[in-house]
């Protein structure tokens, strides 16, 4: 038998009135509830950026500091754990040294620890 559009099969058990005497369905202003909830997030995202900011920063300058430790000049093999010194030589050039600064005057760069990931760690 065929029935009509507007009559469900089972009209108990839907979510909304599926006659035309049901009562109209109107959506509730749930902006109230939006809000806070979008600010939240928001919040979560921004602070995620930032920290993935200031990661993504330390790690630029772990790679250039590591850069132009591995550019100087040295006639050794660097000892893991050991502390070095980058200078600059009188002509301008960059080299490293085991001999710390206040043992010489020569304009000092930095003091670098070589680790077991052959990177080297500013101290």
């Amino acid at each position: 038998m065929e029935k009509p559009d507007n009559v469900a099969d089972n009209p108990g058990i839907l979510p909304y009135g599926s006659n035309i005497g049901a009562p109209a369905i109107r959506t509730e202003n749930i902006q109230a509830w939006k809000e806070p909830r979008i600010k939240n997030v928001n919040k979560q995202f921004e602070d995620r950026f930032n920290n993935l900011k200031k990661e993504y920063e330390k790690l630029i300058e772990e790679y250039k500091w590591n850069e132009l430790v591995y550019k100087a000049k040295f006639n050794f093999e660097p000892v893991i754990g050991q502390i070095y010194h980058l200078y600059y030589s009188n002509n301008g050039d960059i080299f490293l040294s085991l001999i710390e600064p206040n043992q010489w005057n020569k304009e000092h760069i930095g003091s670098f620890s070589y680790n077991h990931d052959n990177k080297w760690d500013k101290i």
